[in-house]
């Protein structure tokens, strides 16, 4: 699963009100999330709406039991230093998704919250190096 890996797609993005494109990128144990949401309606101040196109980041660790990926992350600024307020999104981001299919160069999840699918391509691998403590 190390590696950089990209929602270049939303099924039926065209039809839904809002949607999210995701950017994971897995190292040893830490995961650091790109989120673009398209938002066709605004349910922010006007300030943070931006056309209804905003980016949202969380970096934090992750572990995968059996068919499922767990994530436990922090809300942060572009630079993955932890944001406390500000537009969109604060605290804490923790996710649970089923992992429907995982191949060399594709991987398939799916929320256990909201059952939306996420079909990302490997964009890039990672090798884990681990360091000494």
């Amino acid at each position: 699963m190390q590696g950089v890996w990209n929602e270049d797609s939303v099924a039926f993005s065209n039809k839904l009100s809002n949607y999210t494109q995701h950017h994971f990128k897995f190292t040893c144990d830490s995961v650091y999330i790109d989120m673009v949401t398209h938002s066709k309606v605004n349910l922010y101040e006007d300030s943070c709406y931006k056309n209804g196109i905003w980016k949202e980041y969380a970096k934090g660790v992750y572990a995968v039991r059996g068919d499922t990926l767990f994530i436990g992350a922090t809300f942060t600024h572009a630079n993955y230093k932890q944001k406390i307020s500000g537009c969109y999104r604060n605290g804490r981001y923790e996710k649970n998704f089923l992992i429907k299919k995982h191949a060399a160069d594709t991987l398939s999840l799916e929320g256990l919250s909201d059952q939306r699918e996420i079909k990302l391509i490997l964009k890039q691998k990672i090798t884990c190096v681990q360091k000494e403590l």
